[in-house]
């Protein structure tokens, strides 16, 4: 019996998919306004999408569309910067400006000073975000293949800083 012969051009086309499992999840979850990252703990995160200090819900609301259109599209950080920075600076959500911390444990309304927008945080939000939900779509994807491939393979760095654990 022959040995079945791959043809990898056709299979490097699957590379254009889009990644349905992350996308699904990350539309699943809902909205949540915090003040802090610490506001959120836990599963918390796995169901609502949050931005640290972004009260407005509208605001919110944005940015969340604006994660998921680069989920669906599959734009890059600067097109995701490019739609949100003047949306942000018009909204009054750029740079270090004072808040109103709700929660504060010193004095609840004490006034802070704190980084809302800029380009490291939108970076940050970004990839994230990115990260989170194609961890998930990949977890899932494994889930759905233990019967077949039952064991995973943990793969150190193997530099110096590998414990022997590893």
């Amino acid at each position: 019996m022959p040995a079945e012969i791959y043809n990898f051009f056709k299979l490097s086309t699957a590379f254009d998919l889009k990644p349905e499992q992350a996308i699904k999840y990350f539309q699943q979850k809902g909205i949540k306004t915090s003040f802090s990252w610490m506001d959120m703990i836990g599963e918390e995160h796995d169901t609502a999408f949050t931005v640290a200090k972004m009260m407005d819900t509208d605001l919110l609301s944005y940015v969340d569309k604006q994660v998921d259109k680069m989920l669906e599209t599959g734009d890059t950080l600067a097109d995701f910067k490019k739609a949100l920075i003047p949306r942000l600076q018009k909204a009054g959500w750029w740079g270090k400006q004072d808040v109103v911390d709700p929660l504060s444990s010193q004095k609840p309304g004490k006034i802070t000073k704190a980084q809302l927008g800029s380009a490291s945080r939108l970076e940050n939000i970004f990839r994230t975000n990115l990260q989170s939900a194609y961890a998930v779509g990949q977890w899932q994807s494994i889930q759905a293949n233990s019967q077949a491939a039952p064991f995973l393979m943990y793969d150190a760095v193997e530099d110096h800083r590998t414990r022997p654990e590893h």
